[in-house]
């Protein structure tokens, strides 16, 4: 049964041989005004539902509500679904046109499958970037990406497309192709040898749930020290705190140790870890007038009071000479500094008391006894967290000298010529 567009060749080729011409060239510009008869036909085909989708659909999208035809949009998802109405036109009727061209009709039918299924993956490739980008709208995606999948499935979309191309150019099926491919398998693995060893590593960074986009890492050797801004296929971005951008291998936050602050962040508290070095010839014990003087500072007066009654009552039991300083028990002023420390850090509304809580003193040193700070600030905002840290040493400091502690710290310049003069 004769379709329609025979019928058209086989009137073209009957007008023009009644004009003169012999048959076989009749034939044959009858086949090529048909062909560029479809091609127009396809061109404006795509014009007129390009300018539908333009005039009307875009307009709707712009006014709604939903951000996801807005995204379609962005993507070019309309504009490539547009380009399927010649692809259509070009695929149903080609192999009606040429008919007294085999080798070249043959050719042109191989070369509108291939543009059919180019037309078929670019729409795919549009709406996996739309699903990414809306997927990312929603706060649960920092936790849980998808770009990683996305691009996988992308890339699994793409080698198809390649192999269905290269058997439409060279008439093989997907089977014999598939073989070939196995052979080239090592070559391969050395060419794609990041994104294959990305693939793994972000499949297992996904499901192991090891980072997350916002998450702040820190990576010494490879210079990352700030928030994790993309999780790739084959890297990682990260934004330094000063605004300077690393990318990391995906497969290197699997091979190599980095630091993830995010126990840190969803705790509620952030670790103040700091010490103060006292001067070892500032330390003594505690005279009668100390006693007194100590008594009447607030934090530690109950303190104070309490411990020299339990002093008292150890050393009334103790026959020995209590002229000597280190016969029986007394308080030292270090001792009383460090639960002043204790008292100080107790009454401070931004410091967390249901974590660790510690003031310590450390292995003396050539630089002092190192009496440290160990405890957790109730926020994790960086600038705030400092304020905080800064304000409670800065009162330490000034402290020290009310217990008759010196801090140490190095001779100035004009000290050491003065230690030399004398």
């Amino acid at each position: 049964m004769m379709t329609g567009i025979t019928k058209i060749e086989q009137y073209l080729s009957s007008l023009l041989s009644q004009v003169g011409l012999k048959e076989i060239w009749a034939n044959n510009i009858a086949d090529i005004a048909i062909l560029l008869g479809l091609l127009i036909v396809s061109y404006i085909g795509y014009y007129i539902t390009w300018k539908i989708i333009r005039r009307i659909l875009l307009p709707l999208f712009q006014r709604s509500k939903n951000q996801f035809d807005d995204l379609l949009v962005k993507h070019k998802f309309f504009k490539r679904m547009s380009l399927l109405v010649p692809a259509l036109i070009l695929f149903y009727f080609s192999d009606e046109t040429l008919n007294h061209f085999p080798v070249l009709a043959t050719f042109i039918i191989g070369i509108v499958e291939i543009f059919f299924v180019l037309i078929i993956i670019f729409i795919i490739d549009s709406l996996l970037s739309t699903v990414n980008d809306y997927y990312e709208r929603f706060s649960f995606s920092k936790d849980h990406p998808i770009k990683a999948v996305i691009q996988i499935a992308k890339i699994i979309l793409y080698i198809a497309g390649i192999l269905i191309t290269i058997g439409q150019l060279f008439d093989k099926d997907l089977s014999s192709l598939l073989f070939g491919l196995g052979t080239l398998s090592a070559v391969m693995m050395l060419i794609f040898k990041d994104p294959i060893l990305g693939f793994v590593g972000g499949l297992q960074l996904i499901f192991n749930k090891m980072v997350s986009i916002g998450d702040w890492i820190s990576m010494p050797k490879f210079g990352a020290d700030g928030t994790i801004l993309e999780i790739n296929l084959t890297t990682v971005k990260v934004q330094n705190w000063d605004k300077t951008i690393v990318t990391i291998p995906t497969y290197k936050l699997i091979s190599d140790s980095f630091q993830n602050w995010k126990g840190m962040e969803t705790s509620g508290g952030r670790r103040i870890k700091r010490s103060i070095n006292i001067d070892m010839d500032s330390v003594r014990f505690c005279s009668d007038e100390m006693i007194g003087r100590f008594k009447k500072i607030e934090l530690v007066k109950d303190y104070v009071e309490k411990k020299q009654i339990e002093i008292d009552e150890f050393n009334a039991r103790q026959k020995a000479d209590f002229n000597i300083t280190t016969n029986g028990r007394r308080q030292t002023n270090i001792g009383i500094f460090r639960e002043y420390l204790k008292s100080y850090l107790i009454q401070r509304s931004d410091i967390n008391k249901n974590m660790t809580f510690m003031v310590r003193q450390l292995h003396p040193s050539e630089k002092g006894i190192p009496i440290q700070i160990y405890v957790f600030a109730k926020t994790t905002e960086w600038i705030e967290y400092e304020g905080i840290q800064s304000d409670i040493f800065d009162h330490v400091i000034a402290a020290v000298a009310e217990f008759d502690l010196r801090i140490f710290q190095f001779p100035k310049s004009g000290e050491n010529s003065r230690f030399i003069s004398e």
